[in-house]
């Protein structure tokens, strides 16, 4: 049997997170779960189904396994359940019974758990879990597999208390009571802190007081995710972060490429502190003392790409390398696409648009003027006709001098003769 939950921080559809995926389909494929017909895999869409470009977030998942990971995945169309026939509802609840790989994603966790409740949703991903296949939800449906999930927007934008609503509870069947949160190492904030899917130091710990008796939370970074394969009882850190544990305010970390038996998640942070993979702290309480969290050093995104690669194409064009600037050029291009189906990068495609055409208008212009200046290409031979003039000149033989002048503009060169001496230039400048 193979059954396995896996949690992402973010970037589930981006490049960050392709070798998790791969993975799992590869497990699947060796597992014998898969039927003659071929591995069934869909994406419940519901989480944004909320979204007035549903339709255009779930054609960008769909290239996004296709073009990365050659995967066929399907949109169960699970949108918003109250304006879809009994037909229409039967046939995705079928899709996800069928399906061998269920993925989820961005989107309101609030809106999930209101559109998953009353139907068998819920019931289907935890027979899923029991009986055999992968289950990878990300981001905001992350958020709403524990025993409670934070009502992100409504907080964090909409200025809500800080409060709790059920969540899918998923995971109390494998002996974790927890409360996931995904983003957690956010710095989007910049001065402000907006770590823990943007709750911050001071909104986690009012949360943590109203957790249930025995429940702790469970943190994925950004670009980030924990594979607990259920049939081994282990759990895999994947990606660029950490994975938390933390129970009022102690946490323990586990880093990625670490395995350790999900007793180490069970027994809480004071129990996976002495694990050798793992590193306790106490968590600062005043937020102004928290030191900035950035993105892990080198740590992809299509930002530091744009930065990159604007660099490179600067360092190029200022050695007059054309090879390297037009490179640059298209490993921008490339960036771009890899990470267009990456919905946190939304705001970062624009910079690397301006970036593009800023590149392509700079290469056209050094094309029109030549990358190389012909001046520096030619000097060497027109300075030594030049000075050869000078000489005939000396010797008042003004009829070679004449020649070598007008066998320079026919090359396309002029030549003037000042008080100063000679002076030289491009006919066309």
């Amino acid at each position: 049997m193979t059954r396995l939950l896996t949690i992402m921080g973010s970037g589930e559809t981006a490049p960050t997170m392709v070798k998790p995926h791969r993975e799992m389909f590869e497990r699947l494929d060796a597992s014998g779960l898969v039927p003659a017909a071929g591995l069934s895999a869909v994406v419940l869409d519901t989480p944004f189904g909320f979204q007035e470009n549903a339709p255009e977030l779930s054609q960008k998942t769909v290239e996004y396994f296709r073009t990365s990971l050659r995967r066929e995945v399907v949109p169960v169309g699970l949108l918003r359940v109250e304006t879809m026939s009994a037909v229409e509802r039967e046939r995705a609840f079928d899709a996800v019974r069928g399906a061998q790989f269920v993925f989820a994603g961005p989107g309101s966790p609030t809106y999930a758990l209101r559109q998953w409740q009353q139907t068998p949703v819920p019931g289907l991903l935890a027979e899923k879990l029991r009986s055999g296949g992968s289950v990878t939800f990300a981001s905001a449906a992350a958020l709403t597999l524990g025993v409670r999930t934070v009502p992100v927007y409504e907080v964090y934008k909409a200025g809500n208390d800080p409060s709790w609503l059920e969540g899918l509870d998923l995971l109390s069947e494998f002996g974790l009571p927890v409360a996931v949160i995904p983003h957690y190492n956010n710095a989007e904030g910049g001065h402000h802190d907006t770590r823990f899917c943007y709750m911050g130091e001071r909104r986690l710990r009012m949360l943590e007081a109203d957790l249930p008796d025995g429940a702790f939370v469970l943190g994925i970074d950004e670009h980030t995710g924990v594979v607990l394969d259920l049939d081994a009882d282990t759990a895999t850190v994947v990606g660029l972060g950490v994975l938390t544990i933390r129970r009022d305010g102690v946490s323990a970390e586990i880093p990625s490429g670490e395995t350790v038996s999900i007793d180490v998640l069970r027994r809480g942070p004071e129990g996976a502190s002495s694990s050798s993979a793992t590193a306790q702290r106490q968590v600062p309480a005043d937020p102004a003392t928290v030191p900035t969290v950035a993105t892990p050093a080198g740590g992809p995104s299509l930002g530091a790409d744009v930065d990159r690669l604007g660099a490179e194409f600067t360092a190029a064009m200022e050695r007059r390398n054309a090879e390297a600037a037009v490179a640059a050029v298209l490993a921008l291009d490339e960036a771009m696409v890899a990470w267009s189906t990456d919905s946190l990068q939304s705001d970062e495609m624009d910079r690397a648009r301006a970036l593009l055409r800023s590149m392509v208008v700079r290469l056209g212009e050094a094309t029109r003027r030549g990358l190389a200046d012909p001046r520096s290409v030619i000097a060497p031979f027109v300075e030594v006709a030049v000075a050869v003039r000078a000489e005939v000149r000396a010797a008042k033989r003004y009829d070679l001098s004449d020649q070598i002048r007008d066998g320079l503009a026919a090359a396309g060169v002029e030549v003037r003769d000042t008080a100063a001496g000679q002076e030289w230039g491009l006919l066309d400048s």
